[in-house]
Protein backbone atom coordinates (compact mmCIF):
# COMPACT_ATOMS: atom_id res chain seq x y z
CA UNK A 1 0.00 0.00 0.00
CA UNK A 2 1.55 3.57 -0.88
CA UNK A 3 2.65 5.79 2.03
CA UNK A 4 1.66 9.23 2.36
CA UNK A 5 3.98 12.11 4.27
CA UNK A 6 1.77 14.78 6.20
CA UNK A 7 3.46 17.75 6.45
CA UNK A 8 2.50 19.98 8.90
CA UNK A 9 3.13 23.81 8.86
CA UNK A 10 2.66 26.79 11.21
CA UNK A 11 2.75 30.54 10.53
CA UNK A 12 6.34 31.65 11.13
CA UNK A 13 5.00 35.23 12.30
CA UNK A 14 2.50 34.19 14.39
CA UNK A 15 3.41 31.01 16.53
CA UNK A 16 0.85 29.67 18.84
CA UNK A 17 1.29 30.39 22.66
CA UNK A 18 2.31 27.83 24.79
CA UNK A 19 -1.21 28.21 25.96
CA UNK A 20 -2.90 27.64 22.87
CA UNK A 21 -0.12 25.10 22.47
CA UNK A 22 -1.62 23.28 25.10
CA UNK A 23 -4.94 23.80 24.54
CA UNK A 24 -4.47 21.98 21.22
CA UNK A 25 -2.94 19.06 22.69
CA UNK A 26 -5.50 16.98 23.06
CA UNK A 27 -7.06 17.81 19.95
CA UNK A 28 -3.59 16.12 18.69
CA UNK A 29 -3.99 13.53 20.66
CA UNK A 30 -7.36 12.48 19.48
CA UNK A 31 -6.53 13.06 16.14
CA UNK A 32 -3.39 10.95 15.81
CA UNK A 33 -5.40 7.88 17.87
CA UNK A 34 -7.99 8.08 14.76
CA UNK A 35 -5.20 7.71 12.28
CA UNK A 36 -4.01 4.46 14.65
CA UNK A 37 -7.80 3.00 14.85
CA UNK A 38 -8.20 3.70 11.12
CA UNK A 39 -5.58 1.67 10.38
CA UNK A 40 -3.13 4.13 8.36
CA UNK A 41 -0.74 5.46 10.83
CA UNK A 42 2.87 4.54 10.46
CA UNK A 43 4.48 7.11 12.18
CA UNK A 44 4.50 10.93 13.86
CA UNK A 45 5.91 13.45 15.67
CA UNK A 46 5.62 17.02 16.18
CA UNK A 47 9.57 18.92 15.61
CA UNK A 48 11.67 21.24 17.45
CA UNK A 49 11.63 25.06 17.30
CA UNK A 50 13.58 26.12 13.74
CA UNK A 51 16.20 27.50 16.17
CA UNK A 52 17.10 24.56 17.03
CA UNK A 53 18.00 23.94 13.28
CA UNK A 54 20.82 22.97 11.74
CA UNK A 55 21.34 23.16 8.15
CA UNK A 56 24.49 21.33 6.00
CA UNK A 57 25.11 22.00 2.72
CA UNK A 58 28.07 21.39 0.31
CA UNK A 59 29.17 24.18 -1.77
CA UNK A 60 32.15 24.13 -3.86
CA UNK A 61 33.31 20.90 -2.47
CA UNK A 62 32.90 22.29 1.14
CA UNK A 63 30.60 21.24 3.86
CA UNK A 64 29.08 24.43 4.95
CA UNK A 65 27.22 23.74 8.88
CA UNK A 66 24.90 26.95 9.65
CA UNK A 67 22.80 26.76 13.05
CA UNK A 68 18.93 27.39 12.14
CA UNK A 69 17.28 26.98 8.92
CA UNK A 70 18.61 28.16 6.00
CA UNK A 71 15.72 29.76 4.42
CA UNK A 72 13.40 32.74 6.06
CA UNK A 73 9.69 31.34 4.76
CA UNK A 74 6.43 32.38 6.11
CA UNK A 75 5.44 29.15 7.26
CA UNK A 76 7.55 26.32 9.32
CA UNK A 77 7.58 22.66 9.31
CA UNK A 78 6.45 21.90 12.87
CA UNK A 79 5.32 18.34 12.49
CA UNK A 80 4.29 15.07 10.78
CA UNK A 81 2.28 11.60 9.54
CA UNK A 82 3.20 8.82 7.82
CA UNK A 83 -0.04 7.28 6.68
CA UNK A 84 -0.25 3.96 4.55
CA UNK A 85 -3.30 4.45 2.87
CA UNK A 86 -4.76 2.75 -0.39
CA UNK A 87 -4.58 6.14 -2.05
CA UNK A 88 -4.72 9.94 -2.13
CA UNK A 89 -8.25 10.63 -1.53
CA UNK A 90 -8.05 8.80 1.45
CA UNK A 91 -5.01 10.42 2.89
CA UNK A 92 -7.06 13.62 1.92
CA UNK A 93 -9.50 12.67 3.55
CA UNK A 94 -7.67 12.01 6.98
CA UNK A 95 -5.51 15.52 6.26
CA UNK A 96 -8.96 17.29 5.97
CA UNK A 97 -9.18 17.08 10.07
CA UNK A 98 -6.00 17.64 11.22
CA UNK A 99 -6.02 20.07 14.31
CA UNK A 100 -4.34 23.04 12.75
CA UNK A 101 -6.30 23.76 9.32
CA UNK A 102 -7.63 26.97 10.42
CA UNK A 103 -3.88 28.28 11.98
CA UNK A 104 -1.87 26.53 9.11
CA UNK A 105 -1.40 23.97 6.45
CA UNK A 106 -0.60 20.77 5.52
CA UNK A 107 0.89 19.20 2.61
CA UNK A 108 0.19 15.59 1.13
CA UNK A 109 3.31 14.18 -0.68
CA UNK A 110 3.50 10.45 -1.43
CA UNK A 111 6.74 8.66 -0.22
CA UNK A 112 9.13 7.17 -3.36
CA UNK A 113 10.12 4.40 -2.14
CA UNK A 114 13.56 3.32 -1.92
CA UNK A 115 13.20 -0.07 -1.43
CA UNK A 116 10.67 -0.53 -4.52
CA UNK A 117 13.34 1.47 -6.12
CA UNK A 118 16.28 -0.86 -5.18
CA UNK A 119 13.94 -4.38 -6.18
CA UNK A 120 13.50 -3.03 -9.71
CA UNK A 121 15.12 -4.77 -12.08
CA UNK A 122 18.76 -2.90 -13.50
CA UNK A 123 17.16 -2.41 -17.10
CA UNK A 124 13.76 -1.45 -15.79
CA UNK A 125 15.90 1.81 -13.37
CA UNK A 126 18.03 2.86 -16.68
CA UNK A 127 14.93 3.05 -18.71
CA UNK A 128 12.94 4.98 -15.82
Amino acid sequence: MPEYMLLIYTPADNPLSPEEMAEMSPKWDEYTESLREAGVWVAGDALQSTELATTIRERDGQVQITDGPFAETKEVLGGYYLLNAPDLDTVIAHASRVPNLAHGSTEIRPILSMAARQSRPAEAQTSA
